[in-house]
């Protein structure tokens, strides 16, 4: 079983800044598909940046311009950059790997919360 373990959440004011950082086994973050996705109260999960084994990345629109999501390999730790956050941001924030079609892991989740 892997283990995904989110960390760095917290309450901010809007404008503020947030790092979150994901723990995986190493092999996870230098061999996979990896992202960030999050889930307000009463809506869906939904993606907010993925990046690839090969480097590629996406992000949704609403984190375009504000959200950076890189990994350390010498630490085996995906991280997201969030800046100028605002109170629609406010969610459950969930690392994700993907190894294949049959093999997704999440972790449990940490809050994020943007209000002044």
């Amino acid at each position: 079983q892997v283990r995904l373990v989110e960390s760095g959440g917290g309450l901010v004011q809007p404008g503020g800044s947030l790092r979150l950082s994901c723990a995986a086994p190493g092999s996870i973050v230098s061999s996979n598909t990896m992202a960030w996705y999050r889930q307000a109260p009463g809506k869906q999960r939904e993606l907010v940046a993925r990046i690839s084994s090969g480097g590629r990345i996406v992000y949704a629109d609403s984190a375009k311009d504000r959200f950076t999501i890189s990994r350390d390999y010498a630490k085996n730790t995906m991280y997201l950059q969030m800046n100028a956050l605002k109170p629609e941001d406010t969610a459950v924030y969930y690392c994700y790997a993907e190894v294949n079609a049959y093999n997704r892991y999440w972790g449990l989740g940490t809050q994020v919360t943007v209000s002044s």
